[in-house]
């Protein structure tokens, strides 16, 4: 857990870095476009899910119901999948403190030069070089 918390206040210096310094950054509370077009359903340590699963089960327990069973049902999903740790009507991540890596570092690092993000991220790394 203790290399999960490293790789955690890594990401977060850097989204703290690129989001301060670009106040036009989407990836902020409020924006969900990703949590609801995922490729696939998130893939997670078992670290994260350790977390992700203490943070379900301090949900209300009608709430934490529904997680675990939009989780299953993610599985089988069709593309793009909502992320079934999402709150759709708020637009806000029901774990957000316990919300995995990828999430935490979605749309602030490149993986061989292609942007991981969505449109509006592309479009400002390709105007701000060296941003992504």
């Amino acid at each position: 857990m203790e290399r999960l918390y490293e790789i955690d206040e890594a990401v977060r210096t850097r989204v703290e870095e690129i989001a301060g310094s670009h106040g036009e950054w989407p990836c902020r509370k409020g924006c969900d476009e990703c949590c609801r077009r995922l490729a696939s359903s998130p893939r997670v340590s078992r670290p994260e899910w350790e977390r992700i699963a203490a943070a379900v089960a301090a949900l209300p327990p009608r709430v934490a119901q529904s997680v675990r069973e939009r989780i299953r049902e993610s599985a089988e999903a069709p593309r793009p999948v909502v992320c079934p740790l999402l709150d759709t009507a708020a637009g806000t991540c029901l774990v957000y403190e316990a919300r995995p890596v990828a999430c935490r570092a979605y749309g602030f690092y490149a993986d061989r030069e292609l942007v991981l993000g969505c449109g509006r991220i592309e479009s400002i790394a390709r105007d701000h070089s060296g941003v992504v």
